[in-house]
């Protein structure tokens, strides 16, 4: 029997995140136990006039990859995803792996010569990105392993899963709606700030946000949803953080991460674990040292840690900044192939200020705000 929240979220999908038109080419790329929401999105866009098109990605080719690939073949840039970077509308990623934990033995040289090789069809979905030409999805589909890493059953996974993404309410559109009419007031006021400072344990940073955008993230790129962020001005970022919880690039895990900038670059950088993952990745080219994205998480629905990226950085009273590539619509421009969300949680003692005041305490905007 089809558990009816996978077909609303693949209809909240294709309606109202990406707005599927008549003609649009459509990429849906997952692993095979994410096929019964790819099966759904699917139908969706079918039903949209689009046309679909599947990208199968089992875990195995990855793995294999990493482990044999010759130097040429990590250096080689994907003529066949660089030409979906130029002809499609838009790539919907279903979040579902089988195992999690698969490249915790690669070696992180190889990780970031890969991502090197990707810079040209990265820059491509930017760049239609910016001109409206291009969008992207990534949403989860609840799984075994990711259930495992979030120390959950996987009936209370999907509980929090599809609760995280409203889809367990009869009309999960106009709950988005209403979020999005929400964090666009958040906006409209953060738009005004110049100076930003974020004060918490081991943690003093400012930075300078003047003349960026504050962009409402509402349930158009990424599911679950829920955080407001800008670029911030790239040679102004200062000071020390402290992040609470790990850091994940590709299923590998770095804890107790520390970074100290000056002069918006990161000069001094400490983990307890996975330091020369941290270190080799923010040598991966020139702006991986810098802040490309600094986001305050606004999903009160997301109240626990659970490894995977696409909720942790929108728990509801949190901040998470970006080593690596701005996102252009926020006025950042910062260039790098890297863009690797880091999460600080703000609920205990955390503040931000803007322009001097205090806006932001205990995980909480203020009302003043």
């Amino acid at each position: 029997m089809k558990d009816p929240r996978v077909e609303r979220l693949a209809r909240l999908i294709c309606r109202y995140s990406i707005g599927v038109k008549k003609g649009d080419a459509i990429v849906i790329a997952y692993e095979p136990v994410g096929e019964p929401l790819a099966e759904e999105l699917y139908r969706e866009t079918l039903s949209a006039g689009g046309h679909p098109i599947l990208r199968i990605q089992p875990g195995w080719a990855e793995e294999i990859f990493f482990r044999e690939a010759a130097p040429h073949q990590l250096d080689q840039t994907s003529p066949s995803e660089l030409h979906e970077a130029e002809m499609t509308r838009a790539r919907i990623l279903v979040w579902a792996k089988s195992n999690t934990r698969r490249n915790s033995g690669v070696d992180p040289k190889k990780v970031a010569r890969a991502q090197r090789a990707r810079r040209r069809i990265v820059e491509t979905y930017f760049s239609r990105m910016a001109k409206k030409e291009w969008t992207f999805m990534i949403a989860p589909f609840p799984v075994e392993a990711e259930a495992q890493e979030a120390d959950m059953a996987l009936s209370e996974y999907e509980d929090f899963v599809y609760r995280a993404l409203f889809v367990d309410r009869k009309d999960p559109i106009a709950e988005w709606k209403k979020i999005s009419a929400r964090q666009a007031a958040l906006v409209r006021r953060f738009n005004h700030i110049r100076d930003l400072r974020i004060v918490g344990e081991d943690t003093d940073i400012r930075m300078s946000v003047k003349g960026r955008k504050w962009i409402n993230c509402d349930g158009h790129h990424n599911l679950p949803d829920g955080e407001i962020f800008t670029g911030p001005v790239e040679d102004s970022v200062e000071g020390t953080i402290r992040y609470t919880y790990p850091a994940i690039y590709q299923g590998r895990e770095v804890t107790d991460v520390r970074l100290a900038f000056r002069k918006g670059k990161v000069v001094k950088a400490e983990a307890a674990k996975g330091e020369d993952l941290l270190k080799s990745l923010l040598d991966m080219d020139e702006g991986a040292r810098r802040v490309g994205e600094v986001a305050v998480g606004t999903n009160y629905g997301i109240t626990r840690f659970t490894r995977s990226i696409l909720f942790d950085e929108k728990i509801g009273g949190s901040i998470h900044m970006a080593v690596g590539r701005s996102i252009p619509e926020s006025g950042g421009m910062n260039q790098s192939t890297l863009h690797w969300d880091m999460i600080k949680d703000m609920r205990k003692g955390g503040e931000i200020h803007a322009d001097g005041k205090v806006v932001f305490r205990n995980g909480k905007f203020l009302a003043e705000v």
